[in-house]
């Protein structure tokens, strides 16, 4: 079963519009990463209630916190960003789900992708004990394949996975994220399939400056979720960034957002995928 969530951010910064467009939608979840253009992480104790009554009076959950952790540079100190990624279990907890979204960091001041070799001892080091603290906490990270991070290749996002066993730490499977950074998506799903476990739609043609609608991309969705219409069981987030997008968000907007919804829809029926 797909369960449809949205980065709703992409809607509208007020989350009153992003429900409102949602409802529309029929989409019942919310990847939640930001409101009022806070991320969610920056956001005060009383936003972060002021947005769960929100929720809780229109009947909306969470599929997971969509944290920014891991994206930062890999030579920053540590401590405090450990402190950043406590915050963030602690609203997961708080907003009732189990699954945090979290990267495998930046390279080092004037790196480059080869000098990433020098730097897996420390990535493997600083996400392993993320995990650990997963474990403890019950929750579940979420690696997401992130342009220029240690794991935005198939290759890598392997070693990630080899290295980090742990049923805590899971793939945030994103076709688009493949495109834009020149691999070949399909080769992507092949690596992180089994260790696949959320799904971040949106799709792209590589060289273009924003997203395209469900299968009117290179990222091969359709190819994707025919190989687990019959299998897969959790959430697929709608992050269409159809007006462009960075690395603190996207923009789709209130008018194209429904249409990313029916397009991936569409594409769910057509291979047979029951969807809610």
């Amino acid at each position: 079963m797909f369960i449809i969530s949205a980065f709703a951010d992409e809607i509208d910064p007020s989350p009153g519009k992003q429900i409102e467009v949602l409802k529309s939608c029929d989409v019942r979840h919310i990847e939640f990463r930001s409101i009022h253009k806070t991320n969610v992480l920056a956001l005060s104790d009383l936003q972060i209630h002021e947005f769960k009554s929100l929720l809780d009076k229109n009947g909306y959950k969470v599929s997971a916190i969509g944290s920014p952790i891991g994206k930062v540079r890999i030579d920053e100190p540590f401590e405090p960003h450990l402190q950043r990624f406590e915050r963030a279990i602690e609203l997961s907890k708080f907003f009732d789900t189990p699954n945090i979204r979290v990267f495998s960091y930046y390279p080092a001041e004037g790196a480059t992708e080869a000098d990433w070799p020098q730097w897996r001892g420390e990535v493997m080091a600083r996400m392993g004990e993320k995990v650990r603290r997963a474990e403890k906490a019950g929750i579940r990270l979420f690696h997401e394949n992130e342009h220029r991070i240690y794991g935005d290749s198939p290759e890598r996002v392997t070693d990630l996975f080899t290295q980090i066993k742990s049923p805590a730490f899971r793939a945030a499977y994103d076709p688009a994220n493949f495109v834009f950074c020149g691999h070949d998506p399909w080769q992507g799903w092949l690596a992180s399939k089994p260790y696949t476990a959320h799904l971040h739609i949106k799709d792209w043609v590589r060289g273009e400056e924003h997203g395209r609608l469900a299968g009117e991309g290179q990222g091969q969705i359709a190819r994707v979720m025919a190989d687990v219409a019959t299998s897969y069981d959790g959430f697929a987030t709608l992050e269409p960034h159809l007006l462009g997008g960075g690395p603190t968000g996207g923009v789709t907007g209130p008018e194209l957002f429904p249409k990313a919804v029916a397009a991936f829809r569409a594409i769910l029926d057509q291979v047979g995928a029951n969807h809610q």
